[in-house]
C-alpha cells in the first residue's frame, strides 16, 4: 500500500478544482513520468476511470489514485497547497527523491 498525505489546504484546493470543473466525482490522479531536469516528473490530473493497475484511497472526500509503477516513487509523498506572496501552487515534498530540481517539478530516485 502506498502513502500519500494531501494537507487540508491541498484537498481543499482539489475539491473547489473539481467543483469548478464540474468533476466532483472524479478522483485525483498522481503519477510519475520521465521528464524534466532531474529525469522524472510528477503529474496530477483528474480521472473518472480506473485502469484496474492501480491503489486508491480516500483522503476526507478526496479519493486519490496511483498507479502500480508510480506507487514505490510516491510512497510517503506529502502534497500541500500554498498561498502566499513568494509562493504559490501545490508543493510536493517527496522522502523518495535523491535529487530534486530547483523549481520542484522534477526529480531523481
Amino acid at each position: 500500500m502506498v502513502s500519500i498525505v494531501v494537507t487540508p489546504p491541498a484537498r481543499e484546493q482539489v475539491l473547489r478544482l473539481l467543483d469548478q470543473e464540474r468533476r466532483p466525482d472524479a478522483a485525483l490522479r498522481i503519477y510519475v513520468q520521465g521528464g524534466g531536469c532531474s529525469g522524472l516528473t510528477y503529474g496530477m490530473t483528474f480521472d473518472r476511470q480506473e485502469s484496474g493497475d492501480e491503489v486508491a484511497f480516500q483522503e476526507g472526500q478526496l479519493t486519490v489514485v496511483v498507479d502500480h509503477a508510480s506507487a514505490p516513487l510516491l510512497d510517503g509523498l506529502r502534497i500541500d497547497y500554498l498561498l502566499g506572496l513568494e509562493a504559490s501552487g501545490f508543493k510536493i515534498s517527496n522522502p523518495n527523491a535523491k535529487q530534486t530540481c530547483s523549481c520542484g517539478k522534477s526529480f531523481s530516485a
